[in-house]
């Protein structure tokens, strides 16, 4: 049929814009008609007419019976179209794999099929590698020489190998879909079943044996010894458990043999030797009791060393930041007797403020001796709850606007889609309120504080950062220790312990602080907090 009963634009775009094999096929002819240029191409032709010259006339790897090829005409036929998958042939012989899609034509009372075809060989080759990687990951799996166990976060099994079946006593695939503590004696059962929760929060690698001696039940409900070792992987957020299982039932009676050996020795060795012991053994007790006294004694000279140091700093961190504000109210106090007039209100009020400024000084100092007495006893506990960080912020930011010195700002810098945080509010404020309070202390006037936010994968960055005096860098390292303070900021009011406190409480909450700084340039404080606080879960 001639090309021009069957061109317009729509043919145009179909045929020669099309990437892919698409051509007419006439059915009474047996061949093709017409062909695109990226067609013929595909099947490795010169051109659309060395294409229709081809005396085989197919592109089958395989020649079409007659019955085969009634049988496929007559479907399309019938049904209009029909897709399928099949091996064809390039000019050069070379084979490939292709999908066929075949659709009814009638054109000038001719019958045609619109023939368009997909090359589909790196699909085959992708599937084809597959398949190798998993036979030889399934051959390494079945033919191990030890138990390999895979089960998910709510411990069902989900894999056994031939030797894992064979250790614990279950035919075929019996074990899978089981509960794992269905492996484990049931008198430790449920016990078990907080390990797996354990370690779904929190989980590593654990290496086989780590001197535990450990039990496994059979289906029978005997038990034998292993050794176990742990191993994890994430699939689409969900988290799978390997356990490799040893039965060291061998390995244990060479133990109990061997120590039964050793015994033997030891009892032939005291018979020989027994005179020496004898007279030995008095010395040795006193040697031993002589490097026990000397441990002991060196423990409690380093404890006594450590707690005088401690005494000392708190006595005289403790003998001047109480002096201060109580010397400001006994003054204060003092001043009010002679200020009785009702004109003198104005310099009464000052002083009430200064002695109210005092009062509110000394509590903060209290209170960060009581906040230290918590965290070393254990007391305290992060209660994470869903939180926004740009509300908590402008409210700290409130809190400390009174500690402002003449110029100074601070600045916030918060993206405006931060996501919310699962943390504690109120040691989340604390951190803030004691990072942004020792910026403006350690700040000279007219200096800018800002205040960063960023979103991480799984956590936020904060980050506090000053125009203050800075830290020196040797004593940088010892900052986040009790009463320690840095030597340039002596004559300044502080107790030691807000920076010691501030890394506890983020602690607490699962993160991390970093510190940098330099002198007469800035500080700059970055914590880490985890989105969720999985230690809270």
């Amino acid at each position: 049929m001639p090309a021009t009963l069957y061109r317009n634009p729509l043919t145009d775009i179909l045929f020669e814009q099309s990437k892919e094999f698409v051509g007419l096929y006439h059915v009474e002819q047996g061949w093709f008609t017409h062909v695109n240029s990226a067609g013929y191409r595909l099947l490795g032709y010169s051109s659309a007419q060395a294409l229709y010259d081809e005396p085989a006339r197919t592109l089958r790897a395989r020649q079409l019976t007659p019955a085969e090829w009634t049988e496929l005409r007559d479907r399309v036929l019938r049904d209009g179209s029909h897709e399928f998958e099949d091996e064809l042939r390039r000019q050069s012989g070379e084979l490939f794999w292709a999908r066929v899609e075949l659709t009814c034509l009638v054109v000038e009372q001719q019958t045609y099929f619109l023939v368009r075809l997909t090359d589909t060989t790196p699909l085959h080759v992708a599937e084809h590698r597959l398949a190798e990687s998993m036979g030889r990951f399934e051959a390494v799996v079945s033919h191990a020489t030890i138990g390999i166990v895979m089960c998910n976060r709510v411990g069902e099994i989900l894999l056994a190998n031939d030797k894992a079946h064979q250790l614990f006593g279950y035919q075929n695939d019996g074990m899978l879909h089981q509960r794992i503590e269905a492996l484990v004696p049931e008198a430790v059962a449920r016990y078990h079943e907080q390990l797996r929760d354990s370690f779904n929060a929190r989980p590593e690698t654990r290496a086989m044996g780590q001197n535990r001696d450990l039990l496994a039940r059979r289906q029978d409900g005997s038990e034998f010894p292993v050794e176990v070792s742990l191993s994890y992987f994430r699939l689409e957020e969900e988290l799978f458990v390997v356990a490799y299982v040893i039965d060291i039932s061998f390995k244990k009676e060479a133990e109990r043999e061997l120590r039964a050996q050793h015994q033997r020795i030891a009892r032939l060795n005291a018979e020989l030797e027994q005179k020496v012991t004898d007279r030995t053994h008095a010395l040795a007790d006193t040697l031993s009791q002589l490097e026990l006294r000397t441990r002991e004694l060196t423990q409690a000279l380093a404890l006594e060393q450590e707690l005088g140091e401690l005494k000392t700093r708190f006595v005289a961190m403790a003998s001047h930041e109480f002096r201060t504000p109580l010397t400001a109210v006994l003054t204060s106090v003092a001043l009010l007797e002679k200020y009785a007039g009702p004109e003198q209100q104005d310099k009464r009020q000052r002083h009430y403020d200064r002695i109210r400024t005092s009062v509110m000084h000394l509590t903060d100092i209290l209170e960060e001796f009581l906040s230290v007495g918590k965290i070393e006893e254990g007391r305290l506990e992060a209660h994470p709850t869903r939180l926004e960080l740009a509300p908590l912020a402008n409210e700290t930011v409130a809190e400390v606007e009174g500690l402002r010195k003449p110029g100074q700002h601070i600045i916030l810098q918060l993206p405006a889609a931060l996501p919310p945080l699962w943390q504690d509010a109120s040691l989340l404020r604390k951190v803030l309120v004691n990072l942004l309070s020792n910026a403006l202390k350690y700040s000279h006037e007219n200096t800018t504080i800002t205040v960063r936010a960023t979103a991480q994968e799984h956590a936020l960055c904060l980050v506090v950062q000053d125009q203050g005096m800075g830290i020196a860098r040797d004593d940088q390292t010892r900052l986040f220790q009790r009463f320690y303070r840095a030597r340039n900021a002596a004559n300044t009011p502080g107790t030691g312990l807000g920076l010691y406190i501030v890394a506890r409480y983020v602690e607490l909450m699962g993160g991390t602080i970093a510190l940098q700084s330099e002198l007469n340039v800035g500080t700059t404080v970055t914590i880490t907090l985890p989105y969720e606080n999985h230690s809270a879960d």
